[in-house]
């Protein structure tokens, strides 16, 4: 028989200590650069979007990875290509930890909508309040001092 799966997983996570160094103007380089990573991994991106401080992706990931792996992965590979690159002039790399939340497939759309408008939701919202808001909604316990 064969495998059939459907694991989507909505990510977040940081630039190092929250700083705002993802260029508006550029960092559809990157997101390319992601999307490529991804799809090289067997994995499908529905969505992803960010600003200066910090990303959201969306995927599937095929069933032999590992999120923790996965997330590495993007990391380092996104670290190598921005400072190869040169285009974040000020990047200092990405936080240590991050967000994986589980999603249904019923939840795909709203969700890409609401990676879609990351500039407007954060005229309203800062990340560490987004970020907190998602652990709540997940019933994900944290402690606000691993957070900072």
């Amino acid at each position: 028989m064969a495998t059939h799966t459907q694991l989507i997983y909505h990510l977040v996570f940081s630039t190092k200590h929250r700083e705002p160094t993802i260029v508006p103007d550029q960092k559809k380089r990157l997101f390319a650069y992601i999307h490529n990573l991804l799809t090289n991994k067997n994995c499908h991106l529905y969505r992803i979007n960010g600003v200066e401080d910090h990303l959201h992706i969306l995927t599937h990931i095929h069933p032999t990875i590992a999120i923790s792996t996965l997330v590495k992965d993007i990391k380092l590979a996104a670290d190598e290509f921005i400072y190869g690159e040169g285009f974040f002039p000020n990047f200092k790399g990405w936080q240590d930890g991050y967000g994986a939340f589980t999603e249904s497939i019923k939840a795909k759309e709203r969700l890409i909508n609401y990676i879609k408008n990351q500039e407007e939701h954060h005229l309203k919202i800062s990340f560490l309040d987004e970020f907190k808001q998602l652990l709540k909604e997940y019933e994900i316990e944290f402690d606000e001092k691993y957070l900072l």
